[in-house]
């Protein structure tokens, strides 16, 4: 004898308010820096993190860049030409082609600004002709090449100062 399905009870749905739509905050755009110096790295994210509305992630080293790149998704590059371990184009190759890979929904890695001494000018200018490169800044970092490289690319903070006032010293008679 076979025996029916016993429909199993639908749960009763309860009502609830309606909820307006609110629109998600825009993310945060995520730069990831790789500089041997730590000096250099230190100025560079605090200008960047003062200046404009992004959140900066640092490293000494390409493998050490490469690694943190593999692990989180980012909007912008900033690669020295000069690494200890490997040149910033060859890290920048290396992502173009592993970066869409192991991130989902992402077909292009992002785009890269190079940091060069002096001695590099001329292997930067042949590094222009791909479209991903958006300029580069001199080694040491200067704060106006700086943020006009990044004007386009990042979002300028607004409301308040970036540093603190300076306060008077109090009047001493």
């Amino acid at each position: 004898m076979k025996r029916a399905p016993v429909a199993k009870p639908s749960p009763v749905a309860k009502p609830t308010p309606e909820l307006p739509l609110v629109p998600a905050a825009p993310a945060i755009p995520r730069i990831l820096l790789a500089e041997e110096s730590l000096p250099y790295r230190r100025v560079i994210r605090e200008a960047l993190m003062a200046f404009r509305v992004c959140e900066v992630d640092d490293a000494p080293s390409g493998e050490r860049a490469f690694e943190m790149a593999l692990r989180r998704e980012y909007s912008l590059f900033l690669f020295s030409l000069p690494l200890p371990d490997m040149t910033g184009d060859m890290l920048d190759r290396l992502l173009s082609k592993a970066y869409p890979m192991v991130h989902a929904g992402v077909h292009a890695s992002p785009p890269v600004i190079f940091l060069i001494q002096p001695s590099d000018t001329q292997r930067f200018h042949e590094l222009q002709r791909d479209v991903r490169v958006r300029g580069s800044i001199p080694l040491p970092p200067k704060l106006d090449v700086l943020l006009a490289v990044t004007a386009s690319l990042l979002p300028e903070r607004q409301g308040g100062l970036a540093f603190p006032p300076l306060s008077s010293p109090p009047h001493v008679p």
